[in-house]
């Protein structure tokens, strides 16, 4: 990525947009805005995997299918970011220890980290999971409100010192 300052063009690390929260959060919604912006390609897995599996409904297939495509879909982001694009990764990273080891893949390509946390009380979640469920967009997946109590119990809410990176 190219600027211009003072009339001198300049490179610009590539940035790396962690969306960080549970679903229901407004992650993908946040993560369509940056990309209509112009911050960086998008990439999540769960519109990858409605894409290439429409009908399948099945969890435990739908998992497999997602950690594969997460799998190729850091590869490209691996890629873009290298080549100075920046990426808006839209994957939950609800655990630390997967936000740093993201963090530190991207850092030692030479992007800039950003953790987008949309912090949304549990109640509200419910509502929205609740709205969702019943007119399900495509590119989402039904979650019970016993699945998104699990995913809570177990996030890992950013600290201050994950916030944008060099």
């Amino acid at each position: 990525m190219m600027t211009r300052s003072s009339g001198i063009l300049q490179a610009m690390a590539p940035t790396l947009y962690m969306l960080c929260g549970l679903p229901g959060s407004g992650k993908t919604t946040r993560a369509k805005e940056l990309e209509a912006a112009g911050e960086g390609v998008l990439l999540n897995a769960d519109s990858w995997v409605c894409r290439l599996f429409p009908d399948d409904a099945e969890a435990a297939a739908r998992d497999e299918r997602k950690a594969r495509v997460h799998r190729v879909q850091w590869e490209l982001a691996e890629r873009l970011l290298t080549d100075g694009i920046s990426v808006i990764w839209d994957h939950g990273v609800s655990l630390r220890a997967e936000r740093d080891h993201y963090r530190h893949r991207a850092r030692k390509l030479g992007a800039i980290v950003q953790t987008v946390f949309l912090d949304v009380p549990i109640e509200t979640l419910h509502e929205r999971l609740a709205d969702r469920n019943t007119n399900l967009p495509a590119g989402d997946f039904h979650i019970s409100v016993q699945e998104l109590n699990d995913m809570a119990a177990l996030f890992e809410p950013p600290t201050p010192d994950e916030a944008t990176e060099h």
